[in-house]
């Protein structure tokens, strides 16, 4: 982990990352940090961040008050009343999605789903954790939700990236960042990770960006077993995604899926099991 950041750090001073514009961590989100950081987090301070965002807010009562979580009696009227029906990691989780999709926004028909996706993934990821003991859930959709978070960045700062995207997802003899990297000598897990160190995010969620094309070290003895187990149910969680949208399974998956099944100890009969897990939570949101 040491390693990633002296690298990031690195390459901001004197490599290809000068001139990627990382957006700043919103301020609630700090405090969201700081808050959820405690031993004990306090609901009210909580409710109080949320509550200084209307749209944020609104955003917690939509959810409180439709079919996920199948209310009874009174609709939710407050932001206190929709974190008790909702619970306070995954209100917390709703709200880190909304903050970082307004601290990095996307305005191209080539990203036109992107924070639907990411939301998607992060959700996969957090139900995936809820079957492997050790990983946290809220780690698990934190990973989820940042995944590809360079990609936008990217599309902001570097010019002639929308082609490179096009360039990338059409050519079958190399991987993706592989384009990214011949184009412009950086890539999205590069800056995904660079953005999660400029904001302060866990080491493991940083690392784990950083890696999650970079199969070959999945296992090394050098990495923290928690980076492998987030890069490995990443690839799980893509897989499920692409699945559930009727799409092809991707080369990442073709190649490494048995390396990453291999190091959470499942085979095909616990992975359904997951899949079915999955698709109910995507269906239910």
């Amino acid at each position: 982990m040491q390693q990633i950041r002296d690298d990031l750090d690195q390459s901001r001073r004197r490599g290809p990352l000068q001139h990627i514009q990382i957006p700043p961590c919103p301020q609630l989100l700090v405090q969201l940090q700081q808050a959820m950081a405690e031993p004990e987090p306090d609901l009210n301070l909580v409710a109080r961040i949320a509550s200084s965002d209307v749209a944020m807010s609104a955003s917690l009562l939509r959810i409180a008050n439709g079919p996920l979580f199948k209310p009874v009696g009174l609709p939710c009227s407050t932001v206190g009343q929709a974190m008790t029906r909702i619970g306070l990691r995954e209100s917390v989780a709703v709200m880190t999605g909304f903050l970082v999709q307004h601290a990095i926004p996307v305005n191209t028909p080539q990203l036109a789903r992107f924070w639907e996706r990411s939301a998607k993934r992060a959700t996969a990821m957090a139900t995936i954790a809820r079957e492997l003991p050790g990983l946290s859930p809220d780690l698990a959709h934190s990973f989820g939700l940042f995944l590809h978070v360079g990609i936008p960045v990217l599309m902001q700062s570097v010019r002639g990236y929308a082609a490179t995207m096009v360039e990338a997802a059409a050519r079958i003899d190399r991987p993706y960042i592989a384009t990214e990297n011949a184009n412009h000598k950086t890539d999205h897990a590069v800056v995904g990770a660079l953005v999660a160190r400029v904001w302060n995010l866990p080491a493991a969620l940083m690392t784990g960006i950083r890696l999650h094309h970079d199969y070959v070290a999945l296992g090394h003895a050098d990495i923290d077993p928690e980076v492998h187990t987030l890069v490995a149910a990443g690839l799980i969680a893509e897989h499920l995604m692409r699945r559930h949208e009727g799409l092809p399974e991707d080369a990442d998956w073709a190649g490494h899926h048995r390396d990453a099944m291999a190091w959470l100890h499942i085979g095909w009969d616990e992975l359904a099991h997951w899949e079915e897990a999955v698709v109910a939570q995507f269906d239910a949101a």
